[in-house]
């Protein structure tokens, strides 16, 4: 899969890894089902894997994109069901493990 084309996480098994590199931080997600993940990357929120919900894309007149992560945009989550947070744009994702798979996803 190349990073120009938008990723649907809510279709991802639990346990698939995407690696995102943004304008300013590089993040790790670990998809644990639907819109949970397991995120780490942020010096401050998440320097360690922490449990939170991948809101979706927010695109630049400010609509969100449910579930999805796509270059050019903004990443919106919610860390431990308290804390939102917005990522810088995407600059490159990479989807690197995705588990009961038969094909390699680049």
């Amino acid at each position: 899969m190349k990073s120009s084309e938008p990723l649907d996480c809510r279709s991802l098994e639990p346990g698939s890894v995407i690696d995102i590199e943004t304008t300013s931080r590089h993040y790790r997600i670990e998809c644990l089902g639907g819109n949970s993940i397991r995120i780490s990357g942020h010096p401050q929120y998440c320097p360690t894997p922490v449990v939170a919900k991948l809101a979706g894309s927010v695109t630049g007149d400010g609509t969100l994109e449910e579930g999805v992560i796509e270059r050019g945009m903004r990443l919106a989550l919610l860390i431990a069901e308290h804390c939102p947070m917005t990522t810088s744009k995407v600059v490159h994702f990479q989807l690197e493990n995705q588990p009961n798979s038969t094909e390699s996803i680049h």
